[in-house]
């Protein structure tokens, strides 16, 4: 991401997401759950847990080295390359869900856990992306073989302090903190009533719902995992909502009972029926420059891709030497629906990622897996609302696809960039033949090209105050920016600036689409 000039000093909030930015969704959780496990070997020894040192240890060896080890021999067995962090995440969750126990029906429980965890990746699959939570999979199937049933025991109250942190810093990063919600409210409210009923306390009640029952580890590390999600924001609620009821209400139907396993397998299933599952390989056409520090990388997809203009898609980018990101990341599509091709604008200047760097190196021919398409980084339905694209850098790359869908000409479209120079203004072509009305703020004061307003131009003149872009300066360069629907794309620092900066403008709503290099 380009350095562009914002507006103030970076917030607590833009200082976070640059520092979360640098992780990947995977790797923090992986971070997360790590810390965790230490924190609850540090509890067992402080006498606050009661399993037994030796017992944690071996079980936790157990988890890590069966699922990292089996999901590596299935890897070879279907000629795939192992997602090694995924297997560990995997290892690390069943270390919570399953007792630790050195009796031996209750370890070979845990050992089948994690092989058919392993598994499930690969047998319950559709076109190369899994359908349902491979932890959770291999703790029902391994409850309904009766040699060990998952008693999530993270859901102990000795572990809420590193708990509540740990799941807060993961739902910040996903941005999932309103389905999170949304499940607590729905699965709080049936667990509470029903223990209000049998004459507990409101308080009590609220706290075996929340301390002692496993909704906080099942919503942090379960529910959100982005594999298992459908695409669209309002079906990830709604989905929270129908898992809420399915995780509290109790049932039993025959050898079929309410539990949390069973209840996120339904949410799974239901995801996957609604949304636009499976992988599919990308075979790469080549690439083009866009600026100096910019290039555009073309695929053609194995099949149809659906998608809708302002959303992204997923690479999963094997590389040898890792750098804290993981192996997939994510990136906007920037050609149309329905375009033979699929296209992506990434920043490649210096220091390279080494998913970058896999890019860079790829040759015609060559191939990419994509593992999802989501994100809701999309125009109001209704064309008779004006909107304003804030660009920073290469953050144009979301709003491509809508100004190559026709936004610029279906709708009254105001787009504001924000760039280090003339040079750095990505998809210049694109630009001129959309239709959107275009203004640049560039950070060396040079010219941008003749389709595009200079706001430089118009500080010189006296008609946008300051030299810097805050709220009146935005409201001067827009002044209906009040009546319009405000866009935000670009880093973390750049955009909680410039959603500041158009709110003091008097924008009343602002979407955000951050991302900090890849």
């Amino acid at each position: 991401m380009s350095p562009v000039d914002t507006p103030t000093a970076v917030s607590p909030a833009g200082r976070l997401d640059t520092v979360l930015g640098k992780y990947t969704m995977y790797r923090l959780i992986l971070l997360v759950l790590a810390a965790l496990a230490v924190y609850s070997l540090l509890l067992n020894a402080l006498g606050w847990l009661t399993f037994g040192i030796p017992q944690m240890l071996v079980h936790l060896a157990l988890c890590l080295g069966l699922t990292y080890a089996s999901n590596r021999a299935l890897a070879a067995l279907f000629q795939v390359r192992p997602h090694s962090e995924s297997s560990l995440i995997t290892g690390l969750l069943l270390y919570f869900l399953f007792w630790p126990s050195f009796v031996p029906m209750d370890v070979a429980g845990v050992a089948l856990a994690c092989v058919l965890a392993s598994a499930s990746k690969y047998a319950l699959a559709w076109r190369g992306r899994h359908i349902f939570n491979p932890a959770v999979t291999g703790a029902f199937v391994t409850g309904l073989t009766g040699l060990n049933v998952a008693t999530w025991w993270a859901a102990t109250p000795a572990m809420l302090w590193l708990l509540v942190p740990g799941i807060l810093l993961v739902l910040y990063r996903t941005r999932k903190f309103l389905m999170a919600a949304v499940f607590l409210v729905v699965a709080t409210s049936i667990v509470t009533s029903e223990l209000l009923q049998a004459g507990v306390t409101l308080g009590g009640a609220l706290w075996q719902a929340l301390a002692q029952r496993p909704l906080l580890f099942f919503v942090g590390f379960m529910l959100t995992e982005p594999l298992t999600l459908p695409p669209r924001r309002w079906q990830q609620l709604a989905l929270a909502a129908v898992v809420g009821v399915v995780f509290a209400v109790p049932y039993n139907f025959g050898f079929i009972a309410n539990s949390p396993e069973l209840a996120l397998l339904v949410g799974n299933l239901l995801a996957f029926v609604v949304g636009q599952r499976g992988g599919l390989k990308l075979t790469f056409t080549g690439s083009r420059a866009l600026t100096p520090s910019t290039t555009e990388f073309a695929f053609e997809p194995s099949r149809p891709v659906r998608f809708i203009p302002g959303q992204y898609m997923e690479l999963d980018l094997p590389h040898a030497a890792s750098d804290g990101k993981g192996r997939r990341r994510v990136f906007s599509l920037t050609s149309a629906p329905g375009s033979e091709t699929v296209t992506f604008g990434v920043r490649t200047s210096e220091p390279l990622s080494a998913a970058k760097k896999v890019l860079l190196a790829l040759k015609p021919g060559d191939h990419v897996a994509a593992t999802s398409v989501g994100g809701d980084f999309v125009l109001p339905r209704d064309p008779r609302t004006p909107v304003l694209l804030i660009a920073a850098g290469i953050g144009i790359t979301p709003y491509l696809a809508h100004l190559a869908s026709g936004a610029g000409r279906d709708r009254d479209v105001v787009l504001l960039l924000l760039a280090r120079n003339a040079g750095e203004i990505a998809y210049a072509r694109e630009l001129e033949a959309s239709g959107a009305r275009i203004v640049a703020r560039l950070a060396d004061g040079s010219t941008p090209p003749s389709f595009i307003a200079d706001a430089a131009a118009a500080v010189a003149a006296g008609t946008v105050p300051g030299s810097r872009l805050d709220g009146p300066s935005l409201r001067a360069l827009v002044p209906d920016i009040a009546d319009r629907t405000v866009y935000v794309s670009g880093s973390p620092a750049s955009v909680a600036s410039l959603r500041r900066a158009a709110r003091k403008a008097g924008a009343r709503r602002v979407h955000a689409d951050s991302f900090s290099g890849y």
